[in-house]
């Protein structure tokens, strides 16, 4: 019997914008090696062009999502937590060519941003109770906050942990009801270019992740100077890029969160509830009580 040897299918890895797969509009792409060298796959590289129809995209999809109930919320998060969970074996294999990392390192990084989907998947009914409530007044009102999503989140990945970092950052701007543009780690981007393929098939309305790859200084420029972005995540910027971006933000009172020193062991830890409150906005209403009975009692 004669054997035939069948040539292997090679990825085409492709944006996540707006629910859809696109190539870049450049047309461009740039090539993405493992820590040694290797070659993986050629990764879209994305153009400012790319980057304004990420924003269409995400404020599109804000009205719906931001809309949606917050147990509805949860269960979508819960939803992507089980697809990685079924995938678990390729992000693992993607995790550790990408990191360097034996396969036992990088199914720790796998199973540890799989936890965190399901971290945040139950936090989106309860953060409005830890950040709002009634507050006392002196006089016949009632005084009530609550926790509002600010809009459009443009989020830098972070550069190193190419998955348990992306995650980190992402899943709190969606648990809360913004939507995101997120730049990819430049150097390992197919975690992320991957988990699009995830998001598209977890019930999550396409535009509230959108995932741009490419040269991280490129991509956010435009999207810290764009009217349309709310938020600005900048975990994977440099000291140098992030003052910049600062800069471009102010123009339209962007929110920012400015990266901070960490590593993979610190994006292992516990998450706390920082990254959700940092795009809240808080809405108080006043409300007139009213008397009751002849006592003059009010409710």
């Amino acid at each position: 019997m004669n054997t035939v040897e069948r040539l292997s299918v090679l990825k085409t890895y492709k944006l996540y914008v707006g629910g859809k797969f696109p190539r870049s509009e450049s047309g461009r792409v740039y090539e993405v090696t493992d820590a040694k060298g290797k070659w993986l796959a050629n990764a879209p590289l994305s153009s400012r062009k790319d980057a304004r129809d990420a924003v269409v995209a995400a404020r599109k999809a804000f009205g719906g999502w931001s809309g949606a109930t917050a147990y509805n919320r949860g269960q979508i998060l819960y939803r992507i937590a089980e697809m990685l969970e079924g995938r678990r074996d390729q992000y693992v294999a993607e995790v550790a060519d990408a990191e360097g990392l034996s396969k036992s390192k990088a199914a720790a990084q796998v199973d540890a941003a799989i936890d965190r989907w399901v971290w945040y998947a139950g936090w989106t009914d309860k953060i409005a109770q830890v950040v709002g409530g009634g507050n006392p007044v002196a006089g016949p009102f009632f005084n009530l906050s609550s926790p509002e999503p600010t809009g459009v989140v443009a989020v830098l990945a972070p550069q190193k942990s190419s998955f348990l970092g992306l995650v980190s950052v992402v899943a709190p701007v969606i648990a809360t009801g913004n939507t995101a543009v997120v730049v990819a780690s430049e150097k390992s981007p197919l975690p992320a270019l991957s988990l699009g393929e995830v998001l598209a098939t977890s019930d999550l309305p396409g535009g509230v992740v959108n995932v741009l790859s490419g040269r991280t200084a490129e991509i956010a420029a435009p999207l810290a100077a764009h009217q349309d972005v709310n938020a600005i995540d900048l975990a994977g910027a440099d000291e140098e890029l992030a003052k910049e971006l600062e800069i471009a933000a102010a123009d339209n009172l962007k929110r920012v969160l400015r990266p901070q020193p960490v590593d993979n062991a610190d994006w292992s830890a516990a998450p706390g509830t920082d990254r959700m409150t940092a795009f809240l906005e808080t809405k108080t209403v006043w409300h007139p009580t009213g008397a009751l009975g002849a006592s003059g009692s009010s409710y």
